[in-house]
């Protein structure tokens, strides 16, 4: 009973301490010029000085009457936002994406909602150039048309258009645009397991040449929310040969957040863990759906899941814009209650950050509980091994696996080791 004891105490003070901390800051910036969900958002450059742009969705309403064309951008520097061109279409749009490839932004697909309810997919690459403020003309009409699919860019050159849903139902397609060339290729389809791959409302990003995407919902009755990631590997001499496979299920439920990806983990920010329609009511009952508070990692290296909670939550979410290599962007979308919003959010990662299961390297001590030595086995070359008390406080340091800890209290103790790759562990022992 004393050990459990001491170790609930130990993970509260990791909790308020910089050894556990949630890595993310949400800093509030200025609001939007309007109240809009599901909008498209990316980020561009304006002589030097970086932008987020808005593009379509919902407004408070939540009503097909609501669903709209505007567009806005935000200054970074100045925290200024305007409001700029609206889209080039006929008619207002939700559930598109938007990439930025050498400064052009290009928004992909989404839906119309008609009057008698019906919803119409689009078809139309929509070009935005932040230097002129201006649209150019449409790219080559996407070949099949869609919309809430997963987006992503690759070396930043190719943008992937994958899975998502085509005017009746979920699609396999692996959609993938040039450009440069203003063209289309067929990537490798998702496998034929629909209820694992195909979806809509999911999110993803690229780790070097591999493909991560979570969540979404799946096809059949009320359309259920997924927790399943997957992965697909992209053939650099072939970027359309994609070898597919199911990595795990997730702690949670991801529908419509946005991804990110800073070093070796994809991040999936907010979304809400049930299904709904675009009014943000659920799909199976009809009743409001709430955003989850949390952030969701992958670290592609361990393949570790860890779900961190936030005060702040988000969802309706149709992208988010990168300020810097640790810094985001995150505007509109649905609050909670299903509340249309206009408020923006920078989210900075903090890079120092390493968490007990969000690791680059495995770490075994033993043995736990200790009294006088313990030994930390790894299989890589040590730069340094660290100990922290309860506090988060450094009580110990060395540079050699067998460690004398005799002179510590007892207690549960949290050991970091820095390989000289520098790789990163961590775990816990008991010092009796």
């Amino acid at each position: 009973m004393k050990f459990k004891i001491q170790l609930i105490i130990f993970l509260f003070a990791l909790a308020n301490t910089s050894v556990a901390q949630n890595p993310f800051t949400w800093t509030q910036l200025p609001n939007m010029p309007g109240k809009t969900a599901n909008n498209a958002v990316s980020e561009g450059d304006v002589s030097g000085v970086r932008h987020i742009y808005s593009f379509g969705g919902i407004d408070t309403t939540k009503l097909f009457s609501g669903i709209h064309q505007n567009a806005f951008r935000y200054n970074t520097v100045s925290q200024v936002w305007d409001t700029i061109p609206s889209l080039p279409d006929t008619l207002g749009k939700i559930a598109s994406g938007a990439s930025t490839v050498n400064n052009i932004i290009y928004i992909f697909g989404g839906y119309h909602v008609l009057s008698g309810g019906s919803e119409v997919s689009s078809d139309r690459v929509h070009r935005y150039d932040p230097n002129t403020n201006s649209y150019l003309s449409d790219g080559a009409p996407i070949p099949k048309a869609i919309d809430d699919h997963v987006q992503c860019v690759w070396r930043d050159s190719l943008i992937f258009l994958i899975t998502g849903w085509s005017n009746t139902g979920n699609v396999r397609d692996v959609q993938i645009y040039d450009p440069a060339g203003d063209s289309w290729q067929t990537g490798t389809m998702v496998p034929t397991t629909a209820s694992q791959y195909a979806c809509f409302g999911a999110s993803g990003t690229i780790i070097g040449d591999t493909i991560y995407y979570y969540g979404g919902a799946k096809s059949g009755f009320n359309f259920p929310a997924s927790d399943v990631l997957r992965k697909g590997v992209i053939d650099p001499t072939d970027p359309t040969n994609i070898t597919w496979s199911l990595v795990v299920a997730g702690p949670r439920k991801a529908y419509r957040s946005s991804s990110i990806v800073y070093g070796n983990r994809a991040f999936w920010i907010g979304g809400s863990e049930i299904s709904y329609n675009y009014d943000g009511l659920a799909y199976f009952d009809g009743s409001g759906v709430n955003p989850s508070n949390s952030i969701l990692s992958f670290n592609e290296s361990t393949g570790n899941f860890t779900n961190w909670q936030y005060s702040d939550s988000i969802m309706d979410m149709r992208g988010i814009a990168q300020v810097s290599s640790n810094q985001w962007v995150v505007c509109g979308g649905m609050a909670e209650n299903q509340a249309v919003s206009d408020q923006t959010f920078l989210l900075e990662y903090d890079v120092s950050y390493v968490g007990l299961s969000d690791l680059d390297v495995e770490i075994s001590v033993y043995p736990s509980p200790a009294k006088n030595n313990i030994y930390v086995d790894i299989e890589e070359e040590i730069s340094e091994i660290v100990i922290f008390n309860q506090l988060g406080e450094l009580v110990l340091r060395s540079i050699n696996k067998d460690i004398n800890v005799s002179n510590l209290k007892t207690g549960i103790y949290l050991i970091e080791v820095r390989t000289k790759n520098q790789k990163i562990g961590k775990i816990q022992f008991a010092k009796g």
